[in-house]
């Protein structure tokens, strides 16, 4: 298996000192005695916590009211065990980066190739390119339409295609300027910031303007499916993990971000999915703001989501970079500093350019958000995890028996 040795290979410079993945992962040391091992970053908590609200949480508290629309309310349950086992994989995931005492495997793919040798890349490297162009894709989709309905009837009124083209150009600048998701801290806060600003509109006023009959149904059969796609789409965000992890000075705290992370944006999906859903029934739409009145709270929260879903671009846009920079050696020891920038430069702009092009010939917004969840994040967030974890689990007790 050449693929799988060319990994094994790969992974020496990660070495540092032979440790186990328990003693790594799941043991609680203070603070001030963490050795930054495995060539961690410097990011905080806060680093490690806000990437993750502001990547997985957004278009998922705006498509749920949508999802309960076509399955019901038996979303809540799906929802709270989509939440259990999102938390579950995510940890779970990062362990799978350790399974090997002593080094550090680097990204999603490595995982695949670890467990299940060539068979496991294919499966893991498909899912994760189309999580990783799929949703910042929805994401312009999302911003360029919005930015049309803003600027309906003013001077500035321009096409979908146009607006989309213009915020690729504008993400180019963090793209370029930002090297790891450690940098991205600041503007991940504020992307989470916004959400919550939504949320709180969306909740505060659908219930001002319930809907004479919404139809509300217990569960709905013929819907169910798109609307359990919809909601894996929510839990979003794993292949962007092992970088955020990566950022951390004191990775041992990374278990209890991801729990922090997923508790907040799962909070924040009720706070819309629920108020919503009852004042709308089966009439509310994807994107949820949409359903509400002409207004000014309608006005904040488009823009609000729009400053939120550009945001979080550059977070998916930078993982992506990192592991294509990876691949080709495009670093500083082989080319030089100026080199390894340029070659950066290329690769974040071709990666933007492929955005864009997606973004122009995608404009359904919670079609794309369905074909998303049900192809990519169903598998990337419930089902590789889990299952690189017990196989490599079982590899390293086979090994010692």
């Amino acid at each position: 298996m050449p693929l799988q040795e060319d990994y094994i290979s790969d992974q020496d410079k990660y070495k540092v000192e032979h440790a186990s993945v328990e003693s790594y992962v799941d043991e609680d040391r203070d603070s001030s005695i963490i050795v930054n091992e495995f060539g961690h970053g410097q990011g905080s908590f806060m680093t490690a916590y806000f990437n993750i609200v502001c990547v997985v949480a957004g278009t998922g508290t705006l498509g749920l009211p949508h999802a309960f629309a076509q399955g019901g309310w038996l979303g809540i349950l799906i929802l709270m065990l989509a939440y259990a086992m999102s938390v579950y994989s995510g940890i779970v995931l990062i362990r799978c980066l350790y399974y090997k005492p002593g080094h550090r495997i680097h990204d999603f793919k490595e995982i695949g190739v670890a467990a299940f040798s060539w068979p496991g890349y294919i499966v893991s490297s498909c899912l994760h390119l189309l999580n990783l162009f799929g949703c910042p894709a929805l994401y312009l989709v999302l911003a360029g339409g919005n930015m049309v309905i803003l600027l309906k009837g003013t001077v500035g009124e321009l096409t979908h295609a146009y607006w989309v083209i213009i915020w690729g150009v504008f993400l180019l600048i963090p793209s370029l300027v930002l090297k790891t998701l450690r940098e991205v801290t600041a503007i991940a806060a504020i992307g989470a910031l916004c959400t919550m600003i939504a949320v709180f509109i969306v909740m505060i006023e659908s219930p001002m303007h319930r809907m004479e009959d919404p139809d509300n149904s217990g569960v709905i059969w013929s819907g169910f499916p798109s609307s359990l796609a919809t909601i894996a789409f929510s839990f979003g965000g794993n292949n962007t993990y092992p970088h955020v992890e990566h950022a951390l000075k004191k990775p041992h705290q990374w278990k209890w971000a991801v729990f922090a992370g997923l508790s907040t944006c799962t909070c924040l999906y009720f706070m819309t999915a629920v108020p919503a859903y009852w004042a709308f029934g089966k009439y509310a739409e994807s994107p949820i703001y949409n359903s509400l009145p002409t207004g000014a709270g309608k006005t904040i929260a488009i823009i609000v989501m729009t400053i939120h879903v550009i945001f979080a671009i550059p977070i998916y846009t930078t993982s992506f970079s990192l592991e294509f920079e990876k691949f080709s050696r495009a670093n500083e020891e082989r080319l030089g500093r100026m080199g390894a920038w340029l070659a950066r430069a290329v690769i974040r702009t071709c990666t933007m350019v492929i955005l864009v092009i997606l973004a122009i010939f995608v404009p359904y917004f919670d079609d794309f958000m369905g074909l998303i969840g049900a192809l990519a994040n169903c598998g990337l967030v419930f089902l590789l995890p889990i299952l690189c974890h017990l196989w490599l689990n079982r590899q390293h007790k086979e090994s010692h028996t």
